[in-house]
């Protein structure tokens, strides 16, 4: 019985409000795979801006890697943006564990900050977080 060949990810996770990403990386020609609804989806056809596209790919341009790994994401929770956002985090984290001297490059661009901003509850008696029902006098 043949060996099955070991391949070694590097594992990074990402969060941004309600969503999470998990993000493997592994050498490779640059492909990036997102997951879809039936197996996974290239990062062009899952993202439809280009602004999320160029937002999950800047962590590796920043570090010159764009063409040196394939990354395989799952992502779920959200929407669009804050996905992207997710997958961009989880990016740098494992690019930091495949490479500690890029570190000073990731934090300079601000990839390793975990933007921490979540949606702000609905407050009892009022019709959101902050906007309340017209106020009458009389």
């Amino acid at each position: 019985m043949a060996k099955k060949k070991e391949v070694n990810y590097i594992w990074g996770t990402g969060r941004r409000k309600t969503s999470v990403a998990r993000v493997r990386l592994i050498e490779g020609s640059g492909n990036i795979q997102v997951n879809g609804g039936k197996g996974l989806k290239d990062v062009d056809a899952f993202f439809g801006t280009e602004k999320e596209r160029q937002r999950v790919r800047a962590a590796l341009k920043a570090v010159g890697g764009e063409k040196s790994f394939d990354i395989f994401a799952r992502v779920h929770g959200g929407g669009y943006s804050g996905q992207a956002d997710a997958i961009s985090l989880g990016i740098s984290r494992a690019l930091l564990k495949q490479n500690p001297e890029n570190e000073s490059i990731l934090r300079d661009g601000k990839f390793l900050t975990r933007d921490s901003r979540e949606v702000e509850r609905k407050k009892p008696g009022q019709k959101g977080a902050r906007k309340s029902f017209q106020f009458s006098k009389r």
